[in-house]
């Protein structure tokens, strides 16, 4: 777990993640979900590796489950790359670091 990693939850998503002035990735997980657990040390390092450039964040669909309908996330993980508050990508399963970082970099 890094403390880098921002765990969002429906209070703070907007201010988080819409009203960002960096690119945002927004991991949408359950705690219950093995491909989420795998995933989890790639989003911390992604955390890591971006902080100050980009937010890495988190939500919790069990206990945040309207923003998971706003956004119609149906299977997890699913992933959303934000920026400027609009949606620039959205990918289903879990990803390695690389392709992840390639995302991110074409959002920078």
């Amino acid at each position: 777990m890094s403390a880098n990693t921002i765990y969002l939850t429906a209070d703070t998503f907007d201010e988080e993640v819409l009203k960002s002035p960096v690119p945002v990735l927004v991991d949408f997980y359950a705690d219950w979900c093995g491909p989420c657990q795998a995933l989890g040390p790639v989003i911390d390092g992604l955390a890591d590796k971006y902080k100050g450039k980009a937010k890495i964040c988190k939500i919790n669909i069990d206990e945040h489950r309207k923003v998971a309908l706003t956004y119609k996330v149906m299977s997890i993980p699913t992933m959303f790359f934000f920026k400027g508050g609009e949606i620039q990508e959205r990918i289903t399963g879990g990803l390695p670091a690389p392709v992840l970082e390639e995302k991110l970099d074409a959002l920078l």
